[in-house]
């Protein structure tokens, strides 16, 4: 099957009791025996949930893996997945990673004695030089955000597995309708659900897909045990956005090359980051390994003063922090979602204080460039020096 009937299909089949196309949200904490040790496969909801486990056979079905657990938050899907690294191992991380990602390894998991390395993935050789013998596993950001660096999954992966890491992939900027790691060695991949996924900006969740089955088991004995799950409302909001994601991950892909070529073009942006532009370092290697380039734009306009003026004057595009909805999101990385990054770090990563990142909706293509156009103009001359 392709990939949108697979999107709309699997895990949503036909109800059998009503005959409902939807699947019900099964809003119930606990489910009736007909005997001791004699239940329909269901027993408590925090284990099990038929709506929960609908989202979680679409997701994976899409990713292209064997199983998929959905939890209450994109962190909450990569804690569980960190769960197997144990004390005393050592992982690989993307420099370049989002700021909540960062905060959760480095002020919660490293008090653990578990030690983590920041490299630039876009150089395979970063990645074979950080290895040490007690690595366990390279956890990658590809788009990274906000800067957009680009990584060969392919050539991380097999360096990973020669050193028998796994390698985790967030996958969360490209969806699986523009990227599917797994299908470039990749081990497991994540999500936080909350974005393109949902596409509607109404939930907040994450999820995790893999093929190994011991991986598969430890992961499932995560999320019972530490019960950080999916709700039923919110697998049902993930599933109804599911259905349309081949649709509206199109109409981010246009609008966002759109964006880009508008922007680079644009006196007062000094640099435009968006994997779809031919000025992008990783241009052709975000070809090979993606469908497309999505909606995420960033660009730089040189300094606080003139991203505050660009973020105050929009009035199409909302002022948020999040990304993936039907709405265009803007945003300033440096006091959002990368503000408990260091500011040493921020400044060497390109997350200056002028740096602007973009989410581009389903919005009319010249309605989001002309909001940006205006506000852009509004940058004094002061600001350009």
């Amino acid at each position: 099957m392709g990939f949108a009937t697979i999107a709309v299909h699997t895990g949503s089949e036909p109800d059998e009791s009503t005959g409902s196309v939807t699947v019900p949200i099964y809003q119930t904490s606990t489910y009736a025996q007909d005997a001791l040790g004699k239940h329909k496969g269901y027993e408590y909801a925090r284990t099990q949930n038929p709506t929960r486990s609908a989202v979680e056979r679409n997701v994976a079905a899409l990713e292209g893996g064997r199983f998929g657990f959905a939890f209450a938050s994109g962190m909450a899907a990569i804690d569980a997945t960190m769960r197997l690294v144990k004390a005393g191992e050592h992982v690989v991380v993307s420099d370049n990673t989002y700021g909540g990602t960062s905060r959760l390894f480095n002020s919660i998991l490293a008090n653990y004695n578990v030690e983590f390395d920041y490299v630039d993935t876009s150089d395979p050789l970063n990645v074979e030089a950080a290895i040490k013998p007690n690595t366990k596993m390279v956890f990658i950001e590809t788009p990274t955000n906000p800067v957009m660096i680009v990584t060969d999954l392919n050539e991380v992966s097999e360096i990973a597995h020669r050193a028998g890491a796994r390698v985790v992939c967030d996958n969360t900027f490209m969806s699986p309708y523009l990227q599917r790691p797994l299908e470039f060695g990749v081990d497991i991949v994540v999500h936080s659900t909350t974005k393109y996924l949902n596409g509607h900006s109404d939930g907040v969740g994450g999820i995790v897909v893999l093929n190994d089955e011991e991986d598969a088991n430890w992961i499932g004995f995560v999320q019972n045990s530490a019960g950080a799950i999916l709700s039923p409302f919110d697998s049902w909001l993930v599933l109804r956005g599911t259905k349309t994601l081949a649709l509206r991950m199109e109409q981010h892909d246009k609008t966002g090359r759109a964006v880009a070529a508008f922007l680079e073009e644009h006196p007062k942006v000094r640099k435009v980051y968006y994997p779809g532009s031919v000025s992008h370092p990783q241009h052709a290697l975000a070809r090979r390994q993606q469908y497309g380039f999505g909606g995420m734009v960033a660009f730089d306009v040189g300094s606080l003063a003139a991203a505050r003026t660009v973020l105050e004057s929009v009035n199409l595009c909302t002022l948020a922090e999040s990304l993936g909805g039907v709405e265009t999101l803007i945003s300033h990385p440096a006091t959002m979602t990368h503000a408990s990054v260091d500011e040493a770090k921020r400044e060497r990563l390109g997350i200056t204080d002028g740096l602007v990142r973009i989410s581009v909706g389903i919005e009319d293509t010249d309605d989001i460039i002309a909001d940006l156009d205006q506000a852009l103009d509004k940058i004094e001359q002061d600001f350009e020096d």
